[in-house]
């Protein structure tokens, strides 16, 4: 894996083919020229110490070296930078509803749309917390395990869609239970807090009892209610466009409404909080409050990996070369000339 952080200087290579021709043209005027004065046997007898190799090889180390210096204004980065950083914070895993009931569009510009922009709003009031998502509709999927990478987080929070999970419905009693079991480490003295985004509308009965097994193992849960009580239908789209609204089995269209009392259990089932997710800054304010008030720990060693810049390396090797191209002189070396590598002395 590599990147190239200023592409913008790729267009000095256009110079190569330039000086290339440019080259070229010199030798064949001086060829010609000397063609003119003179028998070019002759002329070559003349100035016995002369190679008409050295021009050819000076010539190729001056490009070889400007494209590497090139290349490494372009900065290359490859392979792999390791830091090793502590940081103090707790571990929150986000979980959010993508069944098809967060389509609804009784709030802006729908439900599953604005969980997103809450996780993401909450994200950017985060230090160095350590970060988890969770998708959940009839079943629960791991999106993204634990990191301090925020920029990544966002970058799969974004993906997340109904889609991303076969069975439908909303099974909350497995997102709590996937974090409890796969996300939190029981061994880890770290705070652990859940925050669960949905419209309540829960299909199982099990989501209380998973949230009390999860307090048992020191994790708060958080609940964040999207919609609102009157709701909504779900609308079935083709490339934007609303086309009809999902229908029971009754051919009746599906009114989907935000179920605050189920929410509201399953946080005081885990000493936690339920807020209405309907106000952006209510959201973050309250959550905030709820993680400044909570004590922070300080983790092991962490490491971040990263693209580590090589353009010293390029840098370095094109300087040589021209360097090595100005003490380079056209004149032939003795020892050469006796092997006679490029037959230039003719018997």
């Amino acid at each position: 894996m590599y990147e190239l952080e200023e592409k913008g200087y790729l267009y000095l290579l256009f110079i190569i083919p330039i000086l290339v021709v440019l080259f070229l043209y010199v030798q064949f005027w001086k060829r010609k020229k000397q063609k003119e004065f003179g028998d070019l046997d002759l002329i070559q007898k003349l100035s016995p110490e002369k190679s008409t190799f050295k021009p050819i090889l000076k010539m190729a180390l001056f490009l070889l070296g400007l494209t590497f210096i090139i290349i490494g204004l372009v900065n290359p980065k490859m392979g792999i930078k390791v830091e090793k950083v502590k940081r103090q914070g707790i571990d929150i895993v986000f979980a959010v509803d993508v069944s098809k009931s967060m389509l609804a569009e009784d709030v802006a510009p729908n439900r599953l749309e604005k969980s997103k922009q809450l996780v993401s709003q909450l994200i950017n009031q985060l230090g160095s917390d350590r970060i988890g998502i969770i998708a959940y509709s009839g079943s629960a999927f791991p999106v993204l395990p634990m990191t301090s990478d925020y920029a990544v987080a966002k970058m799969f929070l974004q993906s997340m869609n109904p889609g991303i999970i076969s069975s439908q419905g909303t099974s909350i009693d497995q997102a709590i239970d996937l974090a409890n079991i796969k996300f939190f480490d029981k061994k880890d003295k770290t705070n652990k807090l859940l925050i669960l985004i949905s419209d309540g509308e829960d299909h199982t009965d099990n989501a209380e009892t998973a949230a009390e097994d999860a307090q048992k193992n020191g994790i708060k849960i958080i609940t964040i209610g999207v919609g609102t009580e009157k709701g909504g239908p779900i609308p079935l789209k083709r490339n934007g466009v609303v086309e009809s609204f999902q229908r029971d089995k009754d051919d009746q269209v599906v009114i989907t409404k935000r179920n605050t009392e189920i929410l509201s259990k399953i946080a005081n089932s885990s000493k936690g909080g339920y807020i209405d997710g309907n106000s952006t800054k209510t959201v973050v304010d309250y959550v905030k409050k709820a993680i400044e008030n909570t004590e922070k720990t300080e983790f092991g060693a962490t490491q971040m990996a990263d693209l580590k810049s090589q353009f010293q390396w390029f840098l370095a090797f094109g300087f040589f070369l021209l360097l090595l191209d100005t003490f380079l002189l056209e004149r032939r070396t003795k020892w050469v000339r006796k092997m006679n590598l490029f037959n230039e002395e003719k018997k």
